[in-house]
């Protein structure tokens, strides 16, 4: 490695044209420049430059020697402008997780992200827990408490849950009027599998708190299938995703149980390690945390942390 730096000050004494001049540009002293150069030639066993008082000229081999020192010295100063773009200017892949229901956010969240033309976007939808490291993920968006890890969490804001069925489901099987009617019901459950069944945390509209232990009669880990079996009549589900609030507007869903709240679920976005990142990762986080925070529409799927 020090034979790597006596190069690179060879390089900058030839391209100075004097030891005082690339001193000054190294913020080394004279001396100190004239030392690096004779360990070089010393270790080369031949004479890279004549030296007089008034001019430095390169000897034979110093021309040949620093034609390769030169380059070497341009390498490196390409590859810390790549890095230096790689962190003042999104571009690259951005890699980004998400469950499934989270197409229509991203979208939204990350459309600034179209004016960097050096930037590609991969997103990987799933409603199972990626490994970021496994598969390269440079942020990750999860919701829910989440696992010790050595991961880093920032918290973005929160979504807000209601319980709804179709209007046939309802006109077949009655209304709810309190939590423990829920019993009675079919639950569209997300976790098969799950021991115990799903508990539900309700709060009603005086402050009274509920707790209903909900047995699934169908699951689904994707929230486009509890979506599409909601709406098609086969039970009470909880609104996560963008198409339930479509399917509330329209009318295709109905709000079961409006006066009582579910606990909002935190939503996180969480990258493989601290520290500096890519321009890409900071932009991407920096929108993801205003689009939770801007007002109008989107307060109708989340609220702010």
């Amino acid at each position: 490695m020090d034979q790597f730096k006596r190069m690179a000050i060879f390089a900058e004494v030839v391209s100075a044209g004097s030891l005082t001049a690339a001193a000054r540009q190294l913020g080394m002293t004279p001396s100190a420049v004239s030392q690096h150069l004779r360990q070089l030639e010393q270790s080369l066993g031949l004479a890279l430059l004549h030296r007089s008082t008034r001019r430095l000229t390169l000897t034979e081999a110093g021309e040949r020697y620093h034609a390769g020192c030169a380059a070497m010295v341009a390498a490196a100063r390409s590859a810390e402008q790549s890095l230096a773009r790689l962190r003042d200017e999104p571009e690259g892949e951005l890699r980004l997780a998400a469950p499934i229901g989270f197409g229509g956010l991203l979208a939204a969240a990350l459309a600034p992200l179209r004016d960097h033309p050096k930037l590609s976007l991969r997103l990987l939808l799933d409603d199972a827990v990626i490994d970021l490291i496994a598969a390269r993920v440079d942020i990750a968006l999860r919701v829910g408490a989440l696992a010790d890890s050595t991961l880093v969490a920032r918290k973005l804001g929160s979504m807000q849950r209601q319980l709804c069925a179709a209007p046939a489901y309802l006109a077949e099987r009655g209304w709810p009027a309190k939590a423990q009617d829920l019993l009675s019901h079919d639950w569209l459950g997300g976790r098969p599998g799950a021991p115990g069944g799903e508990l539900l945390e309700l709060q009603g509209p005086g402050g009274e708190q509920q707790t209903v232990r909900m047995e699934g009669r169908v699951q689904a880990t994707q929230v486009t299938a509890l979506h599409a079996l909601c709406v098609a009549g086969w039970g009470i589900s909880i609104v996560v995703s963008d198409d339930d609030r479509r399917a509330l507007a329209d009318g295709r869903l109905l709000p079961v149980l409006p006066g009582w709240y579910l606990p909002d679920l935190p939503v996180y976005a969480i990258t493989p390690r601290r520290g500096e990142q890519p321009a890409k990762v900071r932009h991407a986080l920096d929108l993801l945390a205003a689009w939770f925070n801007k007002p109008g529409p989107a307060d109708a799927r989340v609220s702010v942390a």
